[in-house]
């Protein structure tokens, strides 16, 4: 078997495996944040969360498919590791930058949800104020 068909199924296994476990991480996280900003309502929890998953199974598996191609051919085991090395630290780079922008979007909507809840005043008026 050819070195570079070794390397696209070690690349495509271990980005695959490592997406799948970065998904589930958010995917079970996620819904906490979610279930709070959605003030409990837990089937909307869960149909958001799970339409986020998809979205990022999308995003991060297109990646992974689209940076398959090589540039050259791998001859040697030592090529078989730096073509390794070079497109799962990109696709790392990739799922960290998408998992922070997950928590980010997730934390964002979670203050907002906060902020709402405190401008309800805790009594509601009982008459006008006299100047």
């Amino acid at each position: 078997m050819d070195r570079t068909v070794i390397a696209y199924v070690i690349y495509l296994a271990v980005s695959i495996a490592l997406t799948v476990w970065v998904a589930r991480t958010l995917s079970r996280n996620g819904r906490i944040f979610l279930s709070d900003v959605l003030h409990g309502n837990e089937q909307l929890a869960d149909a958001v969360n799970h339409l986020l998953v998809v979205g990022f199974y999308l995003v991060n598996l297109g990646f992974v498919a689209l940076y398959l191609s090589d540039d050259g051919t791998v001859t040697d085991t030592r090529g078989v590791f730096e073509a390794l090395s070079t497109k799962l630290g990109v696709v790392l780079l990739v799922l960290g930058v998408m998992h922070l922008g997950n928590v980010f979007v997730l934390n964002k909507i979670r203050r907002r949800g906060v902020m709402e809840r405190e401008q309800v005043p805790p009594v509601a008026p009982q008459d006008w104020a006299k100047a």
